[in-house]
């Protein structure tokens, strides 16, 4: 496992903290694609700059980016070796997401960019509600292209096969 994506059904599936603990056990550099994204006070990065800081990271020997973004996936899909996809219920991602707004109430994340304090609207709970289900069918699909092209794909669906996953790291690679 060298080239690494981590995607997950919604926000609050874990996508962040799985991609920090998976790093500290591999060693592998972790970019965070809300880092890349957003700009201090919530700006968002032109476009253009956003797919070119991916650009420059899938260039490197190894590396875990973790996050959707899918109008940029064709930029890490093709060097991407190992994909690992969390769906968790929607239950769970928006406990995760309400806990997480109280958890750092007033503060920056460290997987967002400094400046961009927690927040949490109407909007974009409705978001992730709304769009829950069609995501989980499109996640499938990629699921299953992705392994027709070659590529290992985890899909890991409760918090024990997460925990799971990250304790059978052995040496260099994922048993």
């Amino acid at each position: 496992m060298n080239k690494i994506m981590i995607i997950g059904v919604s926000a609050g599936a874990g996508k962040s903290t799985f991609a920090r603990r998976l790093g500290e056990l591999t060693g592998i550099e972790v970019t965070h694609l809300d880092c890349l994204y957003w700009k201090p006070n919530w700006v968002e990065a032109p476009p253009e700059e956003f797919s070119a800081a991916q650009r420059q990271v899938v260039q490197n020997d190894q590396w875990i980016i973790e996050g959707n973004y899918t109008g940029t996936f064709t930029i890490r899909e093709p060097h991407a070796e190992t994909i690992i996809y969390l769906e968790l219920p929607l239950q769970v991602c928006l406990y995760r997401v309400l806990k997480r707004r109280i958890q750092f109430h007033g503060k920056t994340r460290n997987d967002i960019c400094e400046g961009c304090k927690e927040k949490l609207d109407k909007a974009f709970l409705k978001y992730i509600v709304s769009t829950f289900g069609a995501r989980k069918k499109k996640m499938m699909e990629r699921m299953q292209r992705y392994a027709q092209e070659g590529k290992t794909v985890h899909y890991l669906k409760t918090s024990a096969q997460i925990d799971g996953f990250l304790e059978t790291y052995k040496g260099d690679e994922i048993i």
